[in-house]
């Protein structure tokens, strides 16, 4: 068990797991996952139901809360602990102790300068200190000489490096059992609540109570969206902005969304704009004259020129259900090849193409379906004239009867939505102290030099010697020639331990 402790401890395994997880996170970065989009891995699904027939079993959806990824997390975080308190127990006490003592032999240290020297020691030690004390070094004096030290705050920088780490694993952590996020579709004039059904799309972390989410409300006023129009970049978006008006803890006030420019509440949940579309209002009357649906129906961007997807379902017509599946073109153009599409993504000519299908009535069953897109399991299109599917353009006001009296369809006219993200995530505010706090320990421990400087006064001589404890370091050289000048008065006469050279002085010939 000691040696088991002692392996899983060391540095070493704490960098293959966190190599490991940075390696175990990469499928989770390439395939949609269903804790964070359950309609990207439908659609995945979808278009390689060969690859989903390999990846499903291996739990390749559900990565991040995978068996494999939550062992290598928490043995990461075991490790971690393990590693850092012998580490913070060791530096404690290196922290407490006095400099080494002054070696035998100084000119055997990998630098050393020597000086002849024949004044006081005492005065030649006493400027050592003052020079040694100036350069941050912890000093430890004798008779005969001093022994100094620097660079204690780089293994100090190393362990808030490691700790950090430590905190940013804890902050994830928290965040990911304690938070949650989803995203709401809401149209122009219309609001969200912050309780479950009022989502598109949750998701949760297992600690959280959805019952008592925070209790706010939102409202959108309005939706400006501004694109270029000149030659160059023509469509680029400009302006999206937002007006709402929010209401929580705090009172009712009004704010303005933007992207990546969020809003807060008062309890801490922030609101995202992630996008925005069309919604086209249809009014339709069934066979017998009811209105049997009125109101805008949200379309889905399908390019970037917003020609968007949208279907319209109206389950309680009489006799026949009905259902239209319709393309909305904010701006309008036909091509002789391709027919129509939308060249700007602005509504500057509005239009609605569509095509009918009915049914006999359905029997409710309470199964949840989606909004946008229909399933026509028990439908029939809608036969023009020549036997063909009905096909019907529509401008803004206009609108047809369908045949058979079938009933009839409108289109009113058209507003913006917008997709809105909540999220709560407690463990972010730790998470991005950690990082900056592990960035600045990381600098202090690349860029500190651990070093050892001796000096030592005896026999007429000044010997001065350093060495570094830290791979890459520079400069020693210097320091120690300068330690050298600042105790002696005469210049260095010898390097590393070299005795000067005598001089010679030849007579001029007579």
């Amino acid at each position: 068990m000691r040696w088991a402790w002692g392996q899983l401890t060391s540095m070493r395994t704490a960098l293959l797991l966190l190599f490991l997880l940075a390696l175990a996170a990469i499928p989770g970065s390439m395939i949609p996952q269903e804790g964070t989009s359950a309609i990207s891995v439908i659609d995945f699904k979808e278009k390689y139901p060969g690859w989903d027939a390999v990846l499903e079993p291996l739990g390749m959806y559900h990565v991040y809360t995978s068996p494999g990824f939550s062992a290598i997390y928490l043995l990461l975080f075991i490790s971690l602990v393990g590693c850092i308190i012998p580490r913070v127990t060791k530096y404690a006490r290196s922290v407490r102790k006095p400099p080494p003592a002054l070696p035998a032999r100084i000119d055997r240290l990998p630098e050393t300068r020597s000086a002849a020297y024949s004044g006081p020691t005492d005065e030649a030690l006493d400027r050592a200190e003052r020079y040694l004390r100036g350069r941050r070094y912890r000093v430890a004096r004798v008779k005969s000489g001093i022994s100094a030290e620097r660079g204690y705050l780089r293994e100090a920088g190393n362990l808030v490096f490691h700790v950090s780490l430590l905190a940013v694993l804890f902050g994830l952590a928290w965040s990911n059992l304690w938070g949650y996020h989803g995203t709401a579709v809401v149209v122009e004039g219309r609001g969200f609540a912050n309780v479950l059904t009022q989502y598109d799309d949750f998701t949760s972390g297992a600690a959280v109570d959805t019952d008592s989410l925070e209790a706010f409300s939102l409202q959108v006023n309005s939706f400006v969206a501004e694109f270029e129009t000149g030659e160059v970049q023509t469509g680029a978006a400009r302006k999206f902005e937002a007006s709402v008006t929010v209401t929580d803890a705090d009172g009712t006030r009004d704010e303005t969304l933007t992207v990546n420019e969020p809003i807060m509440t008062a309890g801490g949940t922030q609101v995202n704009l992630l996008g925005h579309g069309y919604a086209a209002s249809f009014t339709v009357r069934d066979g017998d004259g009811n209105v049997a649906f009125s109101g805008p129906v949200v379309f889905l961007p399908q390019d970037g020129n917003y020609t968007s997807y949208g279907v319209i379902k109206v389950p309680d017509a009489r006799p026949s259900r009905l259902a239209f599946e319709a393309y909305f073109f904010p701006t309008a153009a036909i091509d002789e090849v391709g027919g129509p599409y939308s060249s700007f993504p602005d509504a500057l000519n509005p239009q609605v193409w569509l095509n009918a299908w009915y049914g006999e009535p359905k029997e409710e069953t309470g199964a949840p379906e989606s909004v946008y897109a229909l399933d026509t399991t028990g439908l029939e299109p809608v036969l023009a004239d020549d036997e063909e599917p009905l096909r019907a353009q529509m401008a803004v006001g206009a609108g047809f009867t369908l045949p058979d009296d079938l009933g009839s369809i409108t289109f009113d006219g058209w507003e913006r939505w917008v997709k809105l993200q909540v999220s709560d995530t407690p463990g972010n505010a730790m998470t991005l102290a950690s990082i900056l706090i592990g960035l600045i320990g990381l600098s202090l421990s690349l860029s500190i030099r651990p070093r050892r400087l001796f000096i030592r006064v005896a026999e007429g001589m000044v010997l001065t010697g350093g060495l570094d404890r830290a791979d890459a370091a520079s400069g020693l050289e210097d320091e120690v020639a300068a330690l050298l000048a600042a105790a002696a008065d005469s210049a260095p006469t010898g390097h590393n331990g070299d005795a000067p050279e005598p001089e010679t002085h030849e007579e001029p010939p007579a």
